[in-house]
């Protein structure tokens, strides 16, 4: 599976949270809402409020997760750029946004500097544009 990843198929579903969790959670909240048609009552209103409590602690566990995930790229896609390019160009770099931080770390070393350099003219614009530019896909298996 090492080597088997490429734009059309690196992003990654997760069934124990994906399925497991946000289903069930999803289903609990819509039927405590359902409930409320039978009659607003101190049950039916602390089960909506539990269901949206549980919802919401599952979507700030994700978005935490995936804030840290974001800052480990940062920072090795940060080591790697000063490792692989020329001094000038990897001291520019460090005005790359996050997100095109994130979408660069699937390109080889070969590719890059040329990567980078058309990022900083601005020529790509978008995440997507740089994924669709690589390559030499490098897989990642390891996100959160």
């Amino acid at each position: 599976m090492a080597g088997d990843q490429s734009y059309k198929n690196h992003t990654r579903i997760y069934p124990l949270y994906h399925f497991w969790s946000v289903f069930p959670l999803l289903v609990n909240f819509i039927w405590s809402v359902y409930r409320l048609r039978f009659g607003i009552t101190g049950e039916s209103i602390v089960g909506v409020i539990l269901a949206v409590g549980l919802l919401a602690l599952l979507g700030a566990s994700r978005t935490q997760t995936l804030a840290v995930q974001d800052r480990v790229i940062r920072l090795e896609m940060r080591l790697r750029l000063r490792e692989v390019l020329p001094a000038d160009l990897a001291a520019q770099a460090e005005r790359i946004p996050v997100k095109k931080l994130i979408a660069l770390r699937f390109a080889s070393d070969a590719e890059l500097p040329a990567l980078v350099r058309d990022v900083l003219a601005g020529t790509v614009a978008t995440s997507k544009d740089i994924k669709l530019r690589v390559k030499d896909w490098q897989a990642d298996h390891l996100r959160a």
